[in-house]
């Protein structure tokens, strides 16, 4: 038993003699091993509901709680990383498959902490918030997908996936989107389509606009003045992407869009069922082309031709780069640029006869 403290049973009552007790004290009152007592009060799993309550209980007749997790993570480290998000959708969720797949492949021994705080007050600002709730307590770094703060100070590495505005002072991991939006329209292009639509994505997001910038150019490269009534704001949301798609094809034929490239898959896909609804047959009437490729891109029927960005390895390389800064090592890029692939499926066929 430690000598600053001794245990005087009343029961289950506990008295303390020192009133700084440390980790190795909570250890030995509670009869386990100090690692046990980190993973108790860290919520982390591997110790049992009974071991977790005594541990607890001992904490608790300490009155040191707050002060144990402090110390103890200044001590040694969590053994927990942090995946950061505004909210749990497709890409976020498809990028923390990837984080997970990296902890395994790297043989690390850390436990995944997937955390939304987007909903605290508001969306913006929510990666303070977080990092200051986590950092220094329950992670021992943390990845922030599509962030909008990149000026955020933390106790912990950091590392951001596409984040809102781009470069950033933090290391930063993304996909080429100007270039997967110039392939996906070349390829509507080489299929006799000009009168190609654009279903634009969230304004604040950096890939979104790169997504339309690289729309913008592969027109002006193909030789075709780009038409602004073929643009409408699908905002990344498959309600509004719905509203936006039955803007573009309700009209008439000689009017709408032959084709449509969506910033984002669930654009798309909303564009594949307004479509449907409206009686055109895809790709017949009109080709589809979405972004990202997600798992539900390839379920669709027909399964949608879309731009392929590497989200699970997004991920992968943005855990990499977090255990090196971890680890105290150096990083040879702060900003790193993944390509993306145009996969060509069901959606997109040649222009309809006389358009």
């Amino acid at each position: 038993m430690s000598n600053v403290f001794e245990k005087l049973f009343d029961g289950s009552r506990l008295a303390l003699v020192n009133a700084r007790p440390t980790i190795h004290d909570v250890a030995a009152a509670a009869g386990v091993s100090m690692a046990t007592v980190s993973k108790a009060v860290n919520g982390r799993y591997g110790v049992s509901p009974e071991t977790v309550a005594r541990v607890m209980a001992v904490v608790d007749a300490l009155g040191y709680e707050s002060s144990l997790v402090a110390s103890s993570m200044r001590a040694r480290r969590t053994g927990v990383i942090g995946v950061l998000v505004a909210d749990f959708e497709p890409f976020s969720s498809e990028v923390l498959k990837g984080v997970g797949t990296a902890v395994r492949q790297l043989g690390a021994e850390y436990d995944l902490l997937a955390y939304s705080g987007a909903h605290h007050g508001g969306a913006d600002g929510w990666e303070r918030r977080s990092l200051s709730r986590l950092s220094g307590t329950l992670i021992d770094g943390a990845i922030l997908v599509t962030p909008s703060v990149l000026t955020t100070p933390a106790s912990v590495p950091v590392v951001a996936v596409d984040p809102h505005k781009g470069r950033a002072d933090l290391p930063s991991v993304e996909a080429d989107s100007r270039g997967g939006a110039v392939q996906a329209v070349e390829h509507l292009v080489s299929l006799g389509h000009r009168r190609i639509g654009f279903l634009a994505g969230r304004p604040d997001l950096r890939s979104a606009s790169l997504r339309e910038a690289g729309y913008a150019l592969a027109l002006r490269t193909a030789g075709i003045t780009r038409d602004p009534s073929l643009t409408r704001d699908g905002d990344f949301e498959m309600g509004a992407a719905r509203r936006a798609a039955r803007a573009l094809l309700e009209g008439a034929a000689a009017d709408r869009p032959t084709a449509v490239f969506a910033a984002n898959d669930l654009s798309a896909i909303a564009v594949l069922r307004t479509a449907h609804e409206l009686g055109l047959r895809v790709p017949d009437d009109l080709s589809v082309v979405g972004f990202d490729d997600i798992p539900e891109a390839s379920r669709e029927q027909p399964a949608l031709t879309t731009v392929r960005q590497p989200m699970h390895r997004l991920g992968t390389v943005a855990t990499t780069i977090l255990f090196t800064l971890l680890e105290g090592g150096a990083i040879a890029q702060s900003e790193v640029q993944l390509p993306t692939k145009l996969v060509v499926r069901g959606t997109t066929g040649p222009v309809p006869d006389g358009r």
